[in-house]
């Protein structure tokens, strides 16, 4: 298919466009549908070149829109004026491909919305293009979308998500008037999913009522079916924990499909270079060094031991606590003996042949860098955090 994405240099075109060329250049075959051309257009794009996209197109995603003129008159021009020349160009060149509509919840007019002239400019763009669809019988898909937030969406424009983001990443300050206001809100990833599910003639259509779709397989309007409702409050505290775990190294609790998952992706596309990096405590003697890597609250602890040839290390027992034992690079060995017991059980490991070992509950053990020239590297996992005040930790040799 040739898709031409109006708004192409914008929040939504930008990532619509980058998942498009995935599937073109074939880095992404997950995909039902085959993608051949991409035509970009934006407010910097020859016009001339609208036509010549209009009549090889086989599906237009019209994201081209205005958010924040200078001049409220603006607001008609960018969404109704372009959509008509847009749909003009579609007639002249005599192309009845489907057409996909970005609108606005704002196009209700309802509550807040009622008097605004995006909202007003956003109903005239979609009475358009119902007009539209009845006089060609082409399939036009109108979305109206809520608030929006990902990488690469511009702060201090139109997204609160994105001013948080970019000024906690940068240690700038916030301003939340009221931390109990709710949003809805929509991420990135997935309006491009169902994008690409539109244009596989498999959008999820729906009827509003107020500002609520209702999935509706008749209905007028699609929409992305997967939003989530959080408030000011929500989104500031996650982020402080975000912008704290360098130092922390506490992983917050981040489920599938989470907004918290959503929202981590998003903060660190803000990071400015000098943070993309963070160091790391390592705790150094003569036997190596023993440095903490990340920590969960419910998912334990991972850290990495250095062991300098000839050294072993170790040479205690837990009560409950289990770790794995995973030697990475080196060559070395391990022992294990039940407490009470004189049988021990050995393990040889190297870099060579990664895999991970047990550390048995009421098993003293411990790890011998059997070189005498490399360093032995083993990534270790604890099931909890270390707690200094119950380490259930005892010293015993094996």
């Amino acid at each position: 298919m040739r898709i031409l994405v109006t708004g192409a240099s914008g929040f939504v075109g930008r990532n619509l466009v980058a998942a498009l060329r995935n599937i073109q250049t074939g880095k992404d075959r997950t995909r039902a549908v085959s993608v051949s051309a991409i035509y970009e257009y934006d407010i910097d794009t020859d016009p001339a070149l609208l036509n010549v996209y209009c009549a090889d197109t086989d599906f237009v995603f019209n994201l081209a829109g205005v958010n924040r003129p200078k001049d409220p008159a603006e607001f008609m021009t960018g969404n109704f004026g372009f959509g008509s020349q847009l749909l003009d160009a579609l007639k002249q060149t005599g192309n009845a491909c489907p057409v996909m509509l970005a609108s606005s919840l704002q196009a209700t007019l309802i509550g807040r919305y009622a008097d605004g002239d995006y909202g007003k400019s956003k109903k005239a763009g979609e009475d358009l293009f119902f007009a539209y669809e009845q006089e060609t019988g082409t399939n036009v898909y109108i979305y109206r979308f809520p608030n929006l937030f990902g990488k690469w969406c511009r702060p201090n424009y139109n997204s609160a998500v994105a001013t948080f983001c970019h000024n906690v990443a940068n240690d700038l300050p916030i301003t939340v008037s009221d931390p109990s206001v709710e949003l809805e809100l929509l991420y990135i990833d997935d309006l491009i999913e169902e994008m690409l599910c539109c244009l596989s003639g498999k959008p999820h259509r729906c009827n509003y009522d107020g500002l609520h779709p209702c999935a509706d397989d008749h209905g007028a309007f699609c929409y992305a079916p997967i939003t989530h409702k959080v408030t000011l409050g929500e989104i500031v505290e996650l982020l402080e924990t975000f912008k704290a775990q360098p130092t922390t190294l506490l992983l917050p609790e981040i489920a599938p499909n989470s907004f918290a998952k959503k929202l981590y992706s998003t903060y660190l596309s803000y990071l400015p270079k000098e943070k993309v990096s963070f160091p790391l405590k390592m705790n150094c003697d003569a036997r190596g060094s023993f440095t903490e890597l990340l920590k969960t609250q419910n998912f334990g602890q991972v850290s990495v031991n250095i062991s300098k040839p000839g050294i072993t290390k170790g040479q205690h027992w837990h009560h409950s606590k289990w770790e794995f034992f995973i030697v990475v690079s080196g060559h070395g060995l391990i022992q294990e003996r039940r407490i009470g017991s004189d049988e021990v059980i050995e393990f040889e490991v190297s870099g060579d042949k990664i895999e991970a070992i047990h550390m048995l509950p009421g098993y003293t053990h411990n790890i011998i860098n059997l070189s005498d020239s490399e360093d032995l590297v083993t990534v270790m996992w604890a099931n909890e955090l270390f707690d200094p005040n119950k380490p259930d930790t005892f010293g015993e040799e094996v």
